[in-house]
């Protein structure tokens, strides 16, 4: 089957979800299929660095819940009808708290980018893992908004002519957005910057010799993917109605390389079956097992090594297309 036409019918099913969930009486299905999605887009935002740049990034979920808090914090400070800094008002308009959850994302990545990108390989690493945590243990320390137990948000925040506390409007929101992500990133690893930063990831000598100057674009690329997983969280923020440090501990971030190793690394749709896999793997055995992650971790194994590029080749596999 076309390519295109595989596409078109499952974003088909993915629009009828709503109808389908209501006419199964399976209703927190809704609630499954978005955080899917939102968790899609953070693992891709990582996996555009780690698969396409060579950048393993074990800090990343810094930026999503950055992106989780921007949407509380504001949450917060328009509940309380107080300023943010002095002089920051607060709002619940999505329209403002989206766009500025991804350019704080972006400014948190610019600098922990600009400093760790001036290593590499296990530093790198351990940079981006300690950056996480110093944040995640600032936003523990700050009661005002919760401290340890994190904000709830209880209204999900507003678009314009449209019901957004419906939990349907919301998931076609979420549903509409990640579309327009992943398009926004395939052109994007398409581009001559793709192309250079998966020139950089594989011999960066050489293209240093050619005149490239790597660092810029490694960081530029690194702000991107911020970018996008500040967009996820705060995403997440308005599904679930509540902002919390965890979002920024170093096991998130390593749910979100799970993600990405078990989607396929370096591909545009593995990050998503990987976090479609991962999240519906886990809702299953939960339900069977308190012992549920010895199961997970069987099965992922099985998976990843018997794969051999994770569930993206294994499709390519049996579909005979290409990646």
């Amino acid at each position: 089957m076309n390519r295109r036409i595989l596409a078109a019918v499952l974003l088909v099913i993915l629009a009828a979800l709503p109808f389908i969930a209501q006419a199964t009486g399976q209703s927190a299905l809704l609630s499954l299929a978005s955080r899917i999605l939102i968790y899609g887009m953070a693992a891709a935002s990582l996996n555009f660095v780690l698969g396409y740049g060579g950048m393993v990034s074990f800090g990343h979920a810094a930026f999503f819940g950055i992106g989780g808090y921007v949407v509380g914090v504001l949450y917060h400070h328009a509940d309380t009808e107080t300023l943010f800094w002095g002089f920051i008002p607060g709002t619940t308009q999505m329209l403002i708290t989206l766009p500025a959850a991804i350019l704080v994302s972006g400014a948190f990545a610019a600098i922990i980018g600009a400093l760790s990108l001036r290593t590499g390989g296990v530093q790198f690493i351990m940079i981006t893992l300690a950056f996480a945590q110093m944040l995640f243990f600032l936003f523990v320390s700050l009661k005002t908004y919760g401290g340890e137990d994190g904000i709830i948000v209880r209204r999900t925040n507003e678009l314009p002519f449209l019901n957004t506390r419906d939990r349907a409007v919301m998931y076609w929101v979420v549903l509409a957005i990640t579309v327009a992500f992943a398009l926004g990133l395939r052109r994007l690893t398409k581009s001559s910057f793709g192309t250079v930063i998966s020139g950089i990831r594989q011999n960066e000598r050489r293209m240093a010799a050619l005149g490239i100057p790597a660092y810029r674009y490694k960081l530029f690329a690194f702000i991107l993917s911020g970018m996008g997983a500040g967009l996820a969280g705060a995403l997440m923020v308005n599904v679930l109605r509540f902002a919390s440090p965890d979002m920024m501990h170093w096991t998130k971030s390593g749910e979100l390389m799970i993600m990405v190793i078990l989607g396929g690394v370096g591909t545009l749709v593995g990050p998503f079956l990987g976090a479609a896999a991962l999240l519906s793997l886990e809702s299953v055995l939960a339900s069977w097992s308190e012992h549920w992650p010895l199961a997970m971790g069987l099965i992922l194994l099985v998976v990843v090594l018997g794969t051999k590029g994770g569930l993206m080749a294994l499709v390519t596999r049996l579909t005979g297309g290409r990646k």
